[in-house]
C-alpha cells in the first residue's frame, strides 16, 4: 500500500491521532494512575502535530531537524503512556483495543519522522560535500 505523506496530509494524521487519544482519555475510569497517565498522553500527542508545524516554519533545514526530533520524542512518549493505559487498564476490552491501534499508529509515525530526519539529514550532507 503506498500512502502519501505530505506535510497536510501528515499533520492531518497527527491531529487525528491526538483527538483519538483525547477521546481515549474520556473513556479512562478516574484512578490515580489514570489521571496522571491522562494528563501526560493529553499533552505529548497534542504536542506532536504543534511541533511539525513549528518544523515546516523552521528558519533552516538544521532547525525544520531538531523539531522532527522533538516530534518523534514526542510520539515515542505518546506510545509509553498509550502502553501503560492498555496494560493498567486491561480488564476493559475498548480501551484496551483503542490503545492498541494507537500504539501501532504511533510508531508507524514515528518511523515517518525517522525516515524524515534521516532523507533531511542526507540532503545536508549532500549540499555541504558540493560547496
Amino acid at each position: 500500500m503506498n500512502k502519501k505523506f505530505d506535510s497536510e496530509t501528515l499533520y492531518e494524521r497527527l491531529y487525528n491521532f491526538a483527538l483519538r487519544c483525547q477521546r481515549l482519555t474520556n473513556l479512562l475510569p478516574k484512578t490515580s494512575y489514570n489521571l496522571v497517565y491522562n494528563r501526560q498522553l493529553t499533552r505529548s500527542s497534542g504536542s506532536m502535530g504543534a511541533n511539525y508545524i513549528e518544523a515546516l516554519e523552521g528558519l533552516s533545514k538544521k532547525d525544520f531537524i531538531h523539531r522532527l526530533r522533538i516530534c518523534r520524542k514526542e510520539t515515542r512518549e505518546s506510545v509509553h503512556w498509550l502502553r501503560l493505559i492498555k496494560d493498567s487498564n486491561a480488564d476493559l476490552p475498548e480501551i484496551t483495543k483503542e490503545a492498541q491501534k494507537l500504539i501501532e499508529e504511533g510508531q508507524e509515525i514515528k518511523k515517518i519522522f525517522s525516515s524524515s530526519i534521516l532523507t533531511s539529514e542526507k540532503q545536508i550532507k549532500t549540499n555541504s560535500e558540493i560547496i
